[in-house]
């Protein structure tokens, strides 16, 4: 594994030359070991880098970005779940630190794991933040990572929205809902207990599955169903609609609700789950539109 990163690490340089179909083969190969088969995807990632070469309808930008989406979700389901925001920016100097609240959340809209978690502003150097924001400006998704389509025409943004907490808890319980062609067939959750974050997957009547994605902290026992779970089901599902694939995420703080985003490349494609036999059969779940012959790219949903 780590050789094959180590190649990847030197052949990703080429990058910017390499067809995109190629470089998605040899990204793949160098995280998972396996061949990538875009002629017929039959695991789940693979079918997660078909959609990113060949599903391109134009509202997978809307939907990526952190912000547009909001409108989607409120024609969807209602604005009532989503979170409070404080202002939207697209130059860092837009940014008036004084007039937010002692707590917030800054993040980018059009990336991952591009967000700034303010607990203290009294701490906050402001002058280093506005450089991790100029960073965050600069960052392209789809150009720097593994060409997830849904984020190529996003214009870059960022917000600052209303800090969640749970009571005694560091981190929200994430319910990430993994939505095939319209249903919601598995969840995962990443949650604290006893001061760690640990992960697990659940089905939908909340039954323990036992498979995990590598390195993570994996936790083997039970959790106890939450009141809201179905209503995140049903909610999910309105929000997936008729896509092929996407992931829904929710959080529920004191019985409420909030949407956190829609994500359709979980881990980029290339991170596997094991045991292995589970990559065929999450695979199995996603049933992918028809490529007719001689179209590059599907455009509709």
């Amino acid at each position: 594994m780590a050789s094959r990163k180590k190649l990847f690490r030197i052949i990703k340089n080429l990058k910017p030359v390499l067809p995109k179909k190629l470089f998605l083969k040899i990204r793949y190969g160098a995280h998972t070991g396996k061949k990538l088969n875009l002629d017929n995807p039959r695991e789940f990632n693979e079918k997660i880098n078909w959609l990113k070469q060949y599903y391109h309808p134009p509202i997978l930008t809307q939907l990526a970005d952190k912000y547009e989406v909001r409108d989607y979700v409120t024609k969807k389901i209602g604005v009532q779940y989503l979170n409070e925001i404080y202002g939207v920016y697209q130059k860092t100097e837009e940014i008036d630190f004084h007039s937010l609240p002692p707590k917030f959340v800054l993040k980018a809209v059009h990336g991952s794991s591009t967000n700034l978690i303010v607990k203290d502003k009294s701490h906050l150097n402001i002058d280093h933040t506005r450089k991790l924001v100029n960073k965050w400006l600069k960052h392209n998704q789809y150009k720097k990572v593994g060409y997830e389509w849904a984020y190529k025409n996003i214009i870059p943004k960022i917000i600052a929205e209303k800090y969640l907490e749970e009571p005694d808890k560091r981190f929200l319980t994430d319910y990430k809902m993994y939505c095939f062609n319209g249903k919601m067939k598995f969840v995962h959750v990443i949650f604290e207990l006893d001061h760690k974050k640990l992960e697990a997957y659940f089905d939908r009547s909340f039954n323990f599955l036992p498979f995990n994605r590598h390195n993570r902290n994996v936790y083997t026992g039970t959790l106890q169903k939450p009141e809201q779970f179905d209503k995140i089901i049903d909610l999910s599902e309105k929000l997936a609609d008729r896509f092929p694939f996407v992931r829904v995420d929710f959080y529920i703080i004191q019985d409420q609700i909030y949407f956190g985003e829609m994500t359709f490349y979980p881990g980029d494609g290339k991170n596997d789950f094991y045991p292995d036999q589970y990559n065929r059969i999450i695979g199995d779940y996603l049933k992918l539109p028809e490529l007719k012959k001689q179209q590059k790219e599907i455009t509709t949903y």
